[in-house]
């Protein structure tokens, strides 16, 4: 079993101390970061001054992300389905097989 790593992490003037395995370091802290600098971004472009909004617009930004790109592979994955059925008709009408 491998040793877990305490570390901490900054978002929105607050430190969070954390207890994790050492393989999701390296994803934390360039979440954290990320987060952090779309918050910025957001306090900037907006004059937002409540932490709690320009964090609601972060999740918000990361989960529209996410999910559009749910509706994107969902779109491909249909695309490839088609073609390869269209694919296996030709073989199929070439080979003579019904």
């Amino acid at each position: 079993m491998s040793e877990k790593l305490k570390i901490k992490l900054s978002i929105a003037d607050r430190v969070y101390p954390l207890t994790i395995d050492p393989s999701q370091e390296e994803g934390l802290r360039k979440a954290a970061k990320n987060i952090e600098q779309l918050a910025k971004k957001f306090e900037q472009s907006y004059a937002v001054r409540d932490k709690q909004d320009v964090l609601a617009m972060c999740a918000l930004q990361f989960a529209s992300k996410i999910e559009q790109r749910g509706i994107d592979q969902t779109e491909n994955n249909q695309e490839a389905t088609e073609r390869l059925k269209s694919l296996e008709q030709l073989v199929a009408s070439k080979l003579g097989v019904k």
